[in-house]
């Protein structure tokens, strides 16, 4: 998903950079009013296996790559703020470190994974949750489809942004895209579903939710 450098023309780079700016930039400060101490190790946690799953890429017709995301994981464990700041984080490293991506299309990745990756997946999560319930099994229905989602609108909206440039064919890049995304999108929720549940299971604590036996006493 990550987009290289020379696939965006300038107004696509300049826009989604000052898009990036503002929503990180506000994040950020709604991130240092709430900011906990026992967030700070998992933030760190979250970034480096964030960082780590994001490694390894699949090769997408139209010029860009397909990973797993993070999105959904580091809104939920952490809440939107701290997660849009993770993956930023991560984005960050990636492209001045490891040349995956550029810091041309810095804003836009930043905009698809970190901003939209993140709000997508804690806004689906909230509202599956309240329609569904706090049960444990809710919980990992929400968590599921919220991951599946915010890698599908990441892609496509990745997509959209080579196909405004110029870089990629509508009729390319969109299915290209979306297909290979679909499917990484199940392994991406079923992944965000097993760590919920080894969090939840060893330190229900550290979730930015409460878990449904905490709540009701463990009634099913």
């Amino acid at each position: 998903m990550h987009i290289p450098d020379g696939f965006l023309n300038t107004a696509t780079a300049a826009v989604t950079w000052v898009a990036s700016a503002g929503g990180v930039g506000y994040g950020v400060r709604r991130l240092g009013r709430t900011l906990e101490e026992r967030q700070v190790p998992l933030m760190g946690v979250t970034a480096a296996f964030i960082f780590a799953a994001q490694m390894m890429n699949f090769t997408v017709a139209g010029g860009t790559s397909g990973h797993l995301l993070g999105g959904a994981l580091a809104a939920i464990l952490l809440g939107p703020w701290a997660g849009m700041t993770v993956l930023t984080s991560v984005l960050l490293v990636q492209a001045l470190v490891f040349q995956d991506g550029g810091l041309l299309a810095l804003g836009a990745n930043v905009f698809n994974m970190a901003i939209l990756g993140v709000l997508v997946a804690w806004l689906a999560f909230r509202l599956l949750s309240r329609l569904l319930g706090d049960k444990d099994w809710a919980r990992a229905v929400s968590a599921f489809v919220a991951a599946w989602l915010s890698v599908m609108i990441a892609s496509l909206v990745a997509a959209a942004e080579l196909a405004l440039s110029g870089a990629s064919p509508w009729g390319l890049v969109i299915p290209a895209m979306g297909g290979v995304h679909a499917l990484i999108g199940i392994g991406e929720g079923l992944i965000t579903v097993g760590v919920l549940a080894f969090v939840r299971a060893a330190r229900p604590d550290l979730l930015a939710f409460p878990a449904a036996s905490s709540q009701k006493g463990g009634a099913a």
